[in-house]
């Protein structure tokens, strides 16, 4: 494997390729969040409550539930930051006709606008990723994590269909 630092990184750490894929990816994924997180705190945002956001911008109006399986959170994971969203004024929660149980999420028009401000926080820590990286890099790159994620998830529901779940992160020992 070649150690020298990728083209624009000094800092390259030669000890990082020797890592497993896993650790990498985890690291990268890390580093994403934490990158994103620094820009959205002058808006009062969470990393998490930016994942309901996002979601919310483009799929206005879904119950917790829907919006804890596409963020792949737990409910009450969702809840906590919805409850935060709320009181900062950014969504409402609001019962349908003919539903009385399920709540419908809304954003608010403040919601609506901190999109303009958020997104492109986004857009530039994606930006700021792919430095050094080629076109053809970023494509391979892209084509090989979706690989490895259907084959994840492939594994996970072959497990499913024999009765194994994944465990819960808070179990207790």
């Amino acid at each position: 494997m070649d150690e020298t630092a990728p083209s624009g990184h000094e800092d390259f750490d030669p000890k990082l390729t020797e890592e497993r894929l896993a650790r990498l990816v985890r690291l990268a994924a890390r580093a994403f969040n934490r990158s994103l997180q620094m820009r959205l705190q002058d808006e009062g945002i969470t990393f998490g409550q930016w994942i309901f956001l996002r979601i919310l911008w483009y799929n206005d109006g879904l119950s917790q539930r829907e919006l804890s399986q596409r963020a792949h959170l737990t409910e009450p994971t969702a809840h906590a930051a919805l409850t935060k969203l709320e009181k900062q004024g950014v969504i409402t929660r609001q019962k349908m006709d003919g539903n009385k149980r399920t709540l419908r999420i809304f954003l608010t028009p403040k919601g609506w606008e901190l999109r303009d401000r958020l997104e492109p926080m986004a857009h530039d820590v994606n930006l700021i990723s792919l430095k050094g990286l080629e076109e053809d890099e970023v494509r391979v790159l892209r084509k090989g994590l979706m690989a490895i994620i259907t084959n994840l998830k492939a594994d996970e529901n072959a497990a499913a269909e024999q009765g194994i779940k994944v465990p819960a992160t808070r179990s207790s020992f």
